[in-house]
């Protein structure tokens, strides 16, 4: 039997058997639980486990320094060796890296000598039953219940020639559930993100997706059209991950973003939005850590290998409203004249002043829709960020203050950018979670609920 190697001598073996002038290796060891049910009924449940490695050669030539990575299983050294070797031709035969700088030298982590942490089904003890539960409330009722629950812990490795020894464990979990009702002709959903499950009660999802399937049983057909919309922190999740991602320096600095200055350069030091509006991420965020460092698999407009174990710290992208900075590698950092910024893996959004919850956005407004979530989000423009998609799981009608009735899903056009300049409201800032990308992107977001005077909702929207 062959005998499984840690990722400390995983990493240690490639290092020791690169022919490269350096080396950079990243090794994952991920697990996962989940569970999934439809109809009221467990379907399917499982747990997985994983090794992959990145192997990054580096050599240097007359012109400069090449590079080449490579990305595959690897639980045994014999296979972290096939990787280095691939890594380290692949580096030989390419061109000078544009992005290269002097590799991140001798930083260490003090646990880098202790085991990868697990997860397993035990993580769903307290979950599990109440979902039962919750199953003979929701059949007794006449509602459907479908829905999935993942939990990961991936602990990283990240070792290289110059002498970095880092780890860090990153657990990350989501639910979310739908429930239709017996004719299946209204649907709503509930979800978010968590890190342990110790606080997410299924007996209180299916209460919430009662009282959201109630809220249908009056139908009302509206047009398109401009609408005072209240979108909740997942919707805002979904939108401002867009935002995020969109706000590469390089790409700005080359005139192809929203955050690019007409004439020339980034619009750093500009106020975009409404004032008292705060973006930041922070490694450190209670509920939302992350990695405190840099971990590059290759290189891009907004990551670079040779960036691999730069430390990671809070991050302002706006500030009172002011674009303060953008995603900055070292390289992108020299274009822009700008401090290095890296990407970081979580994203806050606060709005000075705001407070309650979605209920009380509600109960200030007049008339208007209250979504639950956005979905199949596509960009239209980058040059204004806007972006494109549809409702989804429940499109609720507001009238004095009181949800009235459930309406039918629109297609919007909007750009994340001008809704934080139009905004009349905000909540307090919650842990968030969004639908269209916290599955298997970014699910490490806290953001407010907001309420946007005019939302434009383009056109209906066939989907349930």
């Amino acid at each position: 039997m062959t005998t499984l190697a840690t990722p400390q001598s995983l990493v240690e073996q490639a290092l020791a058997v690169t022919t490269a002038d350096d080396c950079v290796v990243i090794v994952r060891d991920a697990t996962s639980a989940n569970l999934r049910w439809a109809n009221n009924t467990l379907t399917t449940n499982g747990v997985m486990h994983g090794i992959t490695a990145t192997v990054v050669s580096f050599i240097r030539t007359p012109d400069g320094v090449a590079t080449a990575s490579v990305s595959g299983a690897a639980s045994t050294q014999a296979q972290v060796t096939a990787l280095v070797e691939k890594a380290d031709a692949a580096a030989r035969a390419s061109s000078p890296a544009e992005d290269a700088a002097d590799l991140v030298r001798g930083a260490a982590s003090p646990d880098w000598e202790d085991a990868p942490v697990p997860t397993d089904v035990h993580v769903y003890d307290t979950f599990a039953p109440a979902l039962g539960e919750a199953f003979g409330r929701a059949t007794a009722a006449g509602r459907v219940l479908y829905g999935f629950v993942n939990h990961e812990l991936t602990t990283t490795y990240l070792g290289s020639t110059t002498g970095l020894r880092l780890r860090h464990v990153q657990p990350t979990g989501h639910y979310g559930c739908t429930g239709k009702n017996a004719a299946l002709t209204e649907s709503a959903w509930v979800g978010g993100a968590t890190r342990d499950f110790a606080g997410v009660d299924a007996l209180a999802i299916d209460a919430e997706l009662e009282r959201r399937l109630a809220w249908g049983s009056r139908r009302v057909d509206l047009p398109a059209g401009r609408y005072d919309t209240i979108l909740p922190p997942t919707a805002v999740a979904d939108l401002m991950i867009d935002a995020y991602w969109s706000a590469g320096a390089r790409v700005a600095w080359e005139g192809q973003s929203v955050f690019s200055r007409r004439g020339g350069g980034t619009r750093i030091g500009e106020r975009l939005t409404s004032p008292g509006v705060h973006l930041y991420s922070d490694p450190a965020y209670g509920g939302l850590e992350c990695a405190p460092f840099v971990v590059a698999s290759s290189s891009g407009n907004e990551t670079s290998v040779f960036d691999n174990g730069l430390p990671l710290a809070r991050t302002d992208w706006l500030r009172d409203g002011e674009l303060t900075s953008l995603l900055q590698t070292r390289h992108s950092a020299g274009m822009t004249h700008q401090p290095v910024t890296p990407i970081v893996d979580n994203l806050v959004l606060d709005v000075e002043g705001g407070r309650g919850s979605v209920a009380d956005l509600v109960a200030g407004t007049e008339r208007g829709l209250l979504l639950t979530c956005l979905w199949y989000i596509r960009e239209v423009d980058p040059q204004s960020l806007l972006l494109t998609g549809l409702t989804r799981d429940g499109v609720y009608l507001v009238e004095g203050g009181e949800i009235t009735g459930s309406v039918n899903n629109f297609r919007f056009n909007e750009s994340p950018v001008d809704l934080l300049r139009r905004f009349t409201a905000a909540s307090a800032t919650v842990p968030s979670f969004s639908r269209e990308w916290g599955d298997d992107y970014f699910s490490r977001t806290a953001t407010p609920a907001l309420r946007v005077p005019d939302f434009n909702m383009s056109s209906v929207s066939q989907a349930m």
